[in-house]
Formats: C-alpha cells, structure tokens, sequence
C-alpha cells in the first residue's frame, strides 16, 4: 500500500509543478518586440495593450521597436527569440501575409511563429481627389472605364496593403488604373489631395481627418460594417462588391515551440487588457476596433489572409523579388 502510495505522489508531483509553474507565469518581464519606430500606429497599439497587461500580471511588459523592412526585421526577431513566453510581438498584417508573398523573408509565418490572439482591425477607405467627378462606387466604375489606363491610383509603396488593395478593386470590377507608389502614406495623400493621382486606398484612421474637412471623398469602406466615424460612407459590401473587403490588421504572436500552456496564459492576459473598457476607448480614439480570439482561430484567420493576398499577387501580375 505504501508502495502504491508512492507510486502515485510520483507520477502526480510532475503533473503538480508543471501546473504550478504555468500557474506563476508569468514570473518576470515581458518582451513585447514592435516590427516599427515608435509612435506608430503599431507602437501606439503595443503601448496601450501592453500598459494593461502589464497592471494584469503585475510584472513589467518592455517595448522593444526593432523597425526595418516594413516590419520583417521586427518579425523575424520575434521568430529567432527563445520559445520560453517572454518574448512576444504585436505585428501587421502586411509582415505576417503580404511580405512573405512579395519578397525572400528570414521566416515562415506558418511555421517559425505561434498566433496568440488578433488585437486590432482597421478598414481601408476608397477615397477619391475633390476633381474626380464621381461621388459614388456607380459613377467611379462608370468614369474609370470610360477612360481605361488615363486614371492613376497612389498606394504607400510596391507590394503595401494599399496597392494591393488596388489591384483587388481592379480585378473586382474590371478595371485598367495605374498604380502609382509612393514611400508611405503621407506623400501618397500629398499628391492626392494636389489631384496629381485619383484615388487610394488607406487605412482609415489615416484619411479620416481629410474626408472631414471635405479634402477628400469616401467611395467605401472595406469593412463589414460601416465605421461609426464616418457613417455616410458605405461598405463595399453595399455597393455590391463584397469580395472587396480590406482590412488592415495587427496580431500578438510567440516564437514557435512556445509551450501551449504559456500561449494559452498570454491568450487570456492579452484577451483581458482589450476587454478593458479604457484600452478600448483608448484603441477607438485611434479609429481602431479591438479584436481578441483564440489562437487557434487567429491561426485560421492568417492562413486565410495568406491565401488571399498571394491569390491577389498572382492574378493581378504583381511583380515581386521573391
């Protein structure tokens, strides 16, 4: 019986301390690598998620911006760090789906990182220049094949979610525009609000101030539903073209090999902090909508928005360096 007894504490002890260990992670400070510059839009969601989690834990969660390549030197830092669940990264939608298709990366995102949970979405917004005589997606379509390849389309550089989203309006509705790059948003909405291009595609929160003054005119909103801060501009949905949904997007990810049980920790923590009532004021002041899931459903939402974008840059003949 004593024996017997023994057994069991010995078989049980490990389960024990393995679930008293999970139990006390985190047990010290958190890294949190940001793919970008400070101040940001990414730096800006890091700090506001990052600042609950660590009242959450009670433990310090570190801002580490390691900026370059749109995001892939940040990424692939997150991917090289040690799989232990003190390392973490709040990163884009273009470095985890779109870089990867356009040009040669140092990582898998299937493969060399573990999805903790979607943070953030931000709709792109169709605008057009003041000068552009359509008012509506109808008349846009309208004026566009009326003039085939004479129209131009800004984007914030070659293989951005912008120019993508470009190409997606193209083979959406048929459409010969010129794509016309620029390095960033900010040159691309210089030019636009000049009338030297005729449209773009930008992330919301960007173009806002500039439809509200009336310097620029919202077509649609690649969202499911309209924002609450322009709510004259439709969806593409309800302009008739729901493939034409574009959003821009950030995620919590761990190097891959992080124990279950620490993603499941970190999944709860991150979950926890955007559920905050002043986090998600704080992320909607910033025209962000808070997201929050499960690993396991964050991992089919990247693999499907790998897909989507690679499908895109084929079909739309894309040129990249890969």
């Amino acid at each position: 019986m004593r024996i017997a007894r023994t057994l069991v504490a010995g078989l049980l002890l490990p389960l024990l301390t393995a679930a008293a260990f999970a139990q006390d992670f985190p047990a010290k400070p958190i890294r949190l690598i940001v793919p970008f510059p400070a101040g940001g839009p990414n730096d800006i969601i890091a700090r506001i998620v990052g600042q609950r989690m660590s009242e959450l834990i009670k433990q310090p969660v570190l801002i580490d911006n390691r900026g370059g390549q749109a995001g892939v030197l940040g990424t692939d830092a997150i991917a090289k760090s040690a799989p232990d669940g003190y390392t973490i990264g709040i990163v884009s939608a273009s470095a985890l789906a779109i870089s990867p298709a356009m040009e040669k990366v140092a990582y898998d995102p299937q493969k060399d990182l573990v999805p903790v949970t979607l943070v953030v979405t931000v709709p792109e917004m169709l605008v057009v220049a003041t000068n552009v005589p359509a008012n509506n997606m109808k008349e846009l379509v309208a004026l566009v094949k009326a003039q085939p390849g004479k129209l131009s389309f800004a984007s914030s550089g070659q293989g951005s979610l912008p120019h993508l989203a470009g190409e997606l309006f193209k083979l959406t509705a048929k459409l010969d525009v010129v794509h016309v790059p620029y390095r960033g948003a900010a040159p691309a909405i210089n030019d636009l609000l000049g009338q030297q291009v005729q449209m773009t595609f930008l992330d919301l929160p960007v173009i806002l101030p500039h439809i509200k003054a009336g310097a620029l005119r919202g077509i649609a909103l690649g969202a499911r539903e309209r924002a609450p801060t322009a709510p004259d501009v439709p969806t593409t949905a309800e302009v008739g073209m729901p493939d034409l949904l574009i959003e821009n997007w950030y995620g919590m990810i761990a190097p891959a090999g992080t124990p279950e049980k620490f993603v499941a920790a970190l999944n709860r923590i991150a979950n926890e902090a955007m559920a905050d009532p002043g986090v998600k004021s704080k992320l909607a002041d910033q025209g962000l909508t808070t997201a929050g899931d499960t690993p396991e459903h964050f991992r089919g939402f990247i693999d499907s928005e790998i897909k989507k974008w690679a499908d895109v840059i084929k079909k739309a003949g894309v040129e990249t360096t890969k």
